[in-house]
């Protein structure tokens, strides 16, 4: 039954859901890329163009008496050159010489000038502007030698009878033809040009943006969860090991766990609503250094002391520069919770004229364990500094500790709005 099916009537089912007597697909007037290609045609302008040429031909032949009427030959001519301008964007070479050999045969047979050069100018107009001007000007060329040739020396022999070999300035005129016609389509093809330039570009700066986006909303992610998950780490390991021995403490661990946990979801969502609707107002202010005491008393819940010293006079930063400040000391502190084996650290903060200083250090030595880390902390801070034109400095000192130094040019944010 199967090999009677195979071999049978009804034939194997193909790809193209066809029947099996399409050997090599389905016919032309039933394939689906055929078919969106055919309605790709130009068929509007094709169309006009042709009622354009055939209408004005016969006028042109009306006021040009000593040519040869317009019969169903020259009707066809003119048909066969404005219908190759359905190709003209897919076969620009191909329409270019076409066209100007079919105007060629036209006049050569000798019927009236007219808009059979149109077509010709749209179809080399197309070669130009689709970056084929050696064949745009190949087909005028051709045209233009044509024309000589037929009004200069051919003309006995063709129709119209008794005619007599054009003048001179009827060839001028025809050259101002083939300028204008090069002209314009060269300048068509500049304009074409620069608008692609234009339009990469602004491709690219999108692109750029995006990714500039991406990595902004990636530091972010990174800076939050990196602190506040280093914080309940510390603080579930203290909860374990004092969970028999000292209930009231694990308590407070905990205690400390849930805020640090709900406070990394508050960020974490505000950092998501914004990549949901990046037009929309963040629902939160972005921290800054005025929550400073928040990270040194999040710093103390893990054992850590923190003590802050702040020089300058304090002024209101620029929103960007605030935000910058304070995930850089977060994710210092974090370091120091994660890889120093000190339990204390100093933070500066310098207010100067036009730049912000941070400084943080921690005593060491470096612990050696595995924290669990991404390992992008030092490389978030970089980028967030670079991002402003600002300064990292990162390593470890003398004495065995660590620092890290930030320099940030500020801008107030009266400024920034500015």
């Amino acid at each position: 039954m199967d090999e009677q099916r195979e071999h049978g009537r009804g034939g194997p089912s193909l790809p193209w859901g066809g029947p099996p007597a399409w050997r090599h697909g389905p016919p032309w007037w039933n394939r689906q890329d055929d078919v969106a290609d055919i309605r790709r045609l130009p068929w509007l302008t094709t169309l006009a163009i042709t009622l354009f040429v055939q209408i004005g031909s016969k006028y042109a032949a009306h006021s040009q008496l000593d040519r040869v009427d317009l019969d169903i030959p020259g009707r066809l001519l003119l048909l066969a050159g404005t219908a190759s301008l359905l190709l003209r964007h897919r076969f620009p070479i191909t329409v270019a010489y076409f066209t100007a050999g079919t105007a060629l045969l036209y006049l050569g047979a000798g019927y009236a000038y007219g808009p059979v050069l149109i077509t010709v100018a749209i179809g080399c107009f197309a070669a130009v502007v689709a970056g084929y001007r050696r064949a745009a000007w190949g087909a005028v060329a051709m045209l233009w030698a044509g024309h000589l040739l037929v009004a200069h020396w051919l003309y006995r022999w063709l129709p119209p009878d008794g005619d007599a070999p054009r003048t001179w300035g009827e060839e001028i005129i025809v050259a101002v033809w083939v300028v204008a016609i090069i002209a314009v389509s060269e300048l068509a093809r500049v304009k074409r040009e620069q608008w692609m330039k234009e339009r990469a570009e602004r491709e690219q700066a999108a692109k750029r943006r995006a990714d500039e986006e991406r990595l902004r909303m990636a530091r972010e992610l990174h800076d939050v969860l990196a602190h506040s998950i280093s914080v309940i780490n510390v603080q579930a390991g203290v909860g374990l090991a004092l969970l028999d021995s000292d209930p009231e403490q694990a308590r407070t661990a905990l205690t400390t766990i849930k805020a640090a946990s709900k406070e990394a979801l508050g960020e974490v969502r505000q950092v998501l609503d914004t990549l949901r609707t990046p037009g929309d107002a963040p629902r939160a202010p972005a921290p800054g250094l005025d929550r400073l005491p928040e990270l040194v008393q999040q710093a103390a819940s893990t054992g850590l002391t923190v003590d802050v010293d702040t020089r300058g006079r304090c002024k209101k930063l620029a929103p960007g520069v605030d935000l910058a400040a304070f995930r850089i000391v977060q994710e210092a502190l974090t370091n120091v919770v994660r890889h120093s084996g000190s339990r204390h650290a100093r933070v500066l903060v310098r207010y100067e004229a036009a730049a912000l200083t941070l400084r943080v250090d921690d005593d060491g030595p470096a612990t050696g364990a595995d924290a669990g880390g991404s390992g992008n902390g030092l490389a978030g801070m970089r980028e967030r500094a670079a991002a402003l034109n600002g300064t990292i400095e990162a390593g470890s000192r003398p004495d065995g500790g660590f620092r890290v130094t930030a320099v940030l040019p500020t801008r107030t944010a009266s400024q920034e709005d500015q």
